[in-house]
């Protein structure tokens, strides 16, 4: 169905929600233009819908591969086979694999798993209320931040990490306005942090991915705020195509360049970011008729983030994330 402009929060169960025989899933491909709930009755179409997008963003697609294995376990599916599944899906974004981690952690009854399940995304939710709180000091009175693909509530089923930041800067009368990048290939800047933005009456502007710097050298622009999909030990940030190039700019225009995001996104075992898999999607999302590179993240090296922000607080550099990951 079609929806208007809905003046409200995007709750946790519109994201994703597991219940008795299914995983029901927001299909944020449709959005902004239609709102259509998805649902999947295994393991193996979980992860499909990971795989094309239904549901994305590091922290979410943790949290719904871990209902898919909750479900694969209420169905009598076959654990080490629905884990495989899920795990090949998305290979950049660490939280995945920590979720499964955790479900597999405990003793496979279906009960536990459910609730283990839902556990995972209360806590996502609680971190990203504590990103926010801490991120937000870093806002002045006036503030004009730009972010990059979308990291709000549907991508965390919560608060959001760099968005959430906004969002409590907003409220706290430090933010003025969001400049929000399209973010190509697949537009999840004016896709969803647009909608999402439009929903919470926060005021903000789309841009073409190649006006940020523009915008930068006329003063525009105050903080780039971005997610992360993974992080480094050593402070290296995986993060949707672009965030590489902001980084740069922000570093010619001395703008704070943040990163808001989880421990959950830590990868305390990779050591920089040359050991991060990158994810490249099919070309075709790109062009139908001539060929194309289509890679989904890219890697910014620590020495051009200004700051990274978990739960824990407001890290800088040189970083040490040996033992971040709760």
């Amino acid at each position: 169905m079609r929806v208007s402009v809905i003046a409200a929060d995007v709750t946790p169960d519109e994201v994703v929600r597991f219940e008795r025989d299914r995983v029901v899933l927001l299909d944020q491909r449709r959005l902004p233009d239609e709102y259509v709930q998805v649902a999947c009755s295994s393991a193996a179409e979980v992860a499909d819908a990971i795989s094309r997008l239904v549901v994305r963003g590091a922290p979410a697609i943790g949290i719904t591969a871990a209902m898919g294995y909750a479900l694969a376990a209420q169905r009598g599916e076959d654990l080490d086979l629905a884990a495989k599944q899920l795990l090949d899906t998305r290979p950049t974004a660490v939280n995945l694999a920590w979720a499964i981690a955790e479900m597999r952690s405990i003793p496979p009854d279906p009960a536990a798993l459910a609730a283990r399940a839902l556990c995972i995304r209360g806590a996502e939710i609680k971190r990203c209320h504590a990103m926010g709180g801490h991120a937000a000091k870093l806002f002045q009175r006036g503030s004009r931040p730009l972010t990059h693909c979308n990291t709000g509530a549907l991508a965390t089923t919560g608060h959001g990490t760099a968005l959430g930041a906004i969002r409590t800067g907003h409220a706290a009368a430090l933010v003025d306005h969001v400049h929000v990048d399209e973010t190509r290939p697949v537009n999840q800047g004016s896709r969803l942090t647009a909608w999402e933005l439009e929903r919470a009456n926060i005021p903000f502007t789309l841009l073409v991915d190649g006006a940020a710097g523009s915008l930068m050298a006329r003063g525009e622009v105050t903080h780039v705020v971005v997610g992360a999909d993974r992080i480094a030990a050593n402070g290296d940030v995986a993060n949707k195509i672009g965030t590489y190039a902001l980084a740069v700019l922000a570093a010619r225009h001395e703008i704070p360049f943040i990163v808001v995001a989880p421990s959950s996104s830590v990868d305390p075992a990779t050591l920089d970011g040359g050991s991060i898999p990158v994810e490249e999607r099919a070309a075709n999302e790109v062009s139908s008729r001539f060929p194309a590179r289509n890679p989904a993240f890219d890697v910014t090296p620590s020495e051009l983030v200004t700051a990274i922000v978990t739960e824990r607080g407001v890290h800088r550099g040189p970083y040490r994330f040996r033992e971040e990951r709760t």
